[in-house]
């Protein structure tokens, strides 16, 4: 489906920075884009009906709300692909889940509530699959920040996030409220004229209780922005390579700040090897419109490295197995 030009004004603009504990964000949102209220709110619906985004609302940060994250992979024989495919997303904790070119071929993401949650899950995967679950923490994080840019033609590619990801306190500690408005929330938000007072209501809260614990943990830093979040695939980014480099761990930081300054890197970490399984300890995914244009930057970043990378790879992805985001409360 064609995007309209309020459509790619919309996904440019609105991937952060909704001011949702404003009393009517969305009129406020249509002021900006030279539309009303109704219509706004509208679009917003078609584009989630026709999974051009993913969802609209809070993107949050498992680290900053007292919990646990991390990459894992595992091998799962071709055969028996599909079956631990669907024992692997059969987990809440398990967000997304990827099939990748590699002897590795399963590549997921595990969040839980707590860090112990998370070695729980693996635990757990590799009971039910039989198989032997790698676990990638990160060591150390470079960059994070997906933002897709739509032109006239409504072509689109990857810029760094305009809005950066500063937070301006302490991590907050969260109470059982705060936990329930995660569980509201982390799915979308409700798509109404005044979305908090929609929310406070399901939540038994007043709207201005629930307007203040929000900007807290957007102060924070446990919601990173809100906004809309595009499928990419589906907007056109259909090349999803998750590079992969083995640099010297004296340089490893100081090479992994030069790669994650790129403008098309939109996630970078520091994150452990395994000897004779897995070399590599830099990450850095790239997107494109094909697989042609992760490989040329990919060459860009083999630029940037130069003599220091002693190996390295491309893991495409070739099937979506899951993604609902992250799931941190129930």
């Amino acid at each position: 489906m064609a995007l309209s030009g309020l459509a790619r004004a919309f996904i440019n603009q609105c991937q952060g920075g909704f001011p949702v504990t404003e009393a009517r964000p969305f009129a406020r949102l249509a002021d900006e884009l030279g539309s009303d209220e109704g219509s706004v709110l509208g679009l917003v619906r078609s584009l989630l009906d026709a999974g051009q985004l993913s969802r609209f609302g809070p993107i949050y940060d498992a680290s900053r709300l007292g919990g646990g994250q991390t990459l894992a992979a595992l091998s799962a024989p071709a055969d028996r692909f599909a079956d631990i495919a669907a024992q692997v997303n059969a987990l809440p904790a398990v967000a997304h889940n990827y099939r990748r070119e590699h002897a590795l071929n399963m590549w997921f993401v595990i969040a839980a509530p707590t860090p112990d949650g998370v070695d729980t899950a693996l635990r757990e995967i590799s009971k039910v699959t039989g198989l032997q679950v790698y676990n990638f923490p990160k060591q150390h994080e470079f960059y994070l920040g997906l933002w897709l840019a739509l032109d006239e033609q409504g072509v689109v590619d990857t810029v760094p996030v305009p809005l950066a990801y500063q937070p301006q306190h302490a991590p907050h500690t969260m109470d059982a409220v705060d936990y329930r408005i995660v569980a509201a929330t982390q799915a979308g938000l409700p798509l109404v004229e005044e979305p908090v007072v929609e929310l406070a209501a399901q939540l038994g809260l007043m709207p201005e209780e629930l307007a203040t614990r929000l900007q807290t943990m957007l102060d924070c830093g446990a919601i990173r922005r809100i906004g809309a979040v595009p499928n990419h695939y589906r907007l056109g980014l259909r090349g999803n390579g998750m590079t992969v480099w083995d640099v010297p761990d004296d340089m490893a930081i100081e090479l992994g700040e030069r790669v994650g300054a790129l403008d098309f890197v939109s996630h970078s970490y520091l994150r452990p090897r395994y000897p004779g399984v897995w070399p590599y300890n830099l990450f850095a995914m790239v997107h494109g419109r094909g697989r042609d244009e992760v490989s040329a930057k990919a060459e860009r970043v083999a630029a940037i490295l130069g003599p220091h990378c002693r190996a390295h790879d491309v893991l495409f992805s070739s099937e979506v197995l899951k993604k609902t985001g992250l799931r941190l409360a129930a």
